[in-house]
């Protein structure tokens, strides 16, 4: 008997370790937020997650941060070189994509604006009639040309939609409004392409903005509005207001944080306008009446509060609005492989909504 109560002794001094680092961790995080105000927490190391999480998705959320994060360019030139260099990368994948999906690039200018075409080679004759707008992401900076085609591909692939992407005019040469001025022109002449009930607009990130804001501006001046969009993880409030700036920041493996290259290209792109100007930061904007929207986005993401608090202003105005959020994932990483289950997942989820909302006839 004695020696059983030795045993349980040593057990319990010696399984500690850990528990009496978890001890010391509670305690000082209970002294650290005793009063109310900001939360803080200790350093962690947060693991890749494994459960529901693809192999493929794994990889992508275990990456290291890309090397530019933090770039500082100091001028035009050397706006105009990482941008250059970044779209090289991106366009090397454009080939396969295109091969994989089935589908044709057509440069095209419409309205004076550079767009391409992406048409799938086998259209289902329920999307025969319809059109979707495409507006890239990349913080207002990054894919000019084929470089930020990889979306349209993936939701002209994987939903049989005929889409139009618009190339609009960037920073550092074209700073705000000269995107939304694009944009806008190529909506009043898709409208006249397809009926607006037959069409969508989608984009993420810097896309996911302009999709907002392209609608909230097409109510202004009264055009059409489309059926249904899809504002993916948007750039909804360009300033660093949310909770998931710092919750996720340095958690995020890809924007990392908005300190880095992300918010110079916020403020390149305002150009000493008002970032709470709804046509930068649509959050702002009044949501009534605008069209069904589908919203994606990750648990790491640095716009995770900006995906959250759209969707939540959409529904407190009565649009019908549907979030996903994906575990584990980084700011639109539901885009970055177009072999893992979630980017079909994500796409297809769209193009559903999609069918659900759009007309055909």
């Amino acid at each position: 008997m004695r020696k059983l109560v030795f045993t349980l002794v040593a057990l319990v001094f010696a399984l500690p370790a850990a528990a009496q680092n978890y001890d010391a961790v509670a305690t000082s995080q209970a002294t650290a937020n005793a009063v109310p105000g900001a939360r803080r927490s200790p350093g962690n190391a947060i693991p890749v997650p494994t459960n529901e999480v693809s192999p493929q998705l794994q990889a992508l959320i275990g990456a290291a941060y890309p090397p530019t994060f933090n770039a500082a360019p100091k001028n035009a030139a050397e706006w105009h070189a990482l941008i250059d260099a970044r779209a090289a990368i991106a366009a090397k994948n454009i080939p396969l994509m295109k091969e994989k999906f089935g589908v044709t690039v057509e440069p095209k200018i419409i309205a004076g604006v550079k767009t391409y075409i992406v048409t799938p080679k086998n259209i289902p004759e329920r999307n025969r009639r319809r059109l979707l707008v495409h507006v890239h992401g990349g913080g207002y900076v990054f894919g000019p040309g084929e470089a930020a085609l990889s979306e349209a591909i993936l939701l002209a692939g994987f939903g049989g939609f005929k889409v139009i992407s618009i190339d609009y005019r960037m920073p550092p040469d074209f700073p705000f409004p000269a995107a939304m001025d694009d944009a806008m022109a190529v909506w009043k002449q898709a409208v006249k392409m397809a009926k607006p009930q037959n069409m969508a607009i989608f984009g993420t990130s810097t896309g996911g903005a302009m999709t907002l804001a392209m609608v909230l501006r097409a109510k202004a001046e009264h055009l059409p509005l489309p059926a249904a969009m899809a504002p993916g993880t948007p750039w909804s409030d360009i300033d660093k207001i949310g909770d998931s700036y710092k919750s996720n920041e340095w958690v995020d493996n890809v924007l990392v944080t908005w300190d880095g290259w992300l918010g110079r290209a916020a403020l390149l792109y305002a150009n000493g306008h008002d970032l709470k100007d709804p046509q930068i930061s649509p959050i702002y904007g009044d949501f009534s009446g605008l069209p069904p929207a589908i919203l994606t986005s990750g648990t790491r993401d640095l716009f995770l509060s900006n995906t959250v608090r759209t969707h939540r202003k959409l529904r407190r105005a009565g649009v019908d609005a549907e979030l996903n959020v994906y575990e584990g994932m980084s700011h639109a990483q539901y885009g970055f492989d177009m072999n893992a289950p979630e980017t079909k997942e994500a796409f297809t989820d769209i193009a559903r909504f999609f069918d659900k909302h759009l007309g055909y006839k």
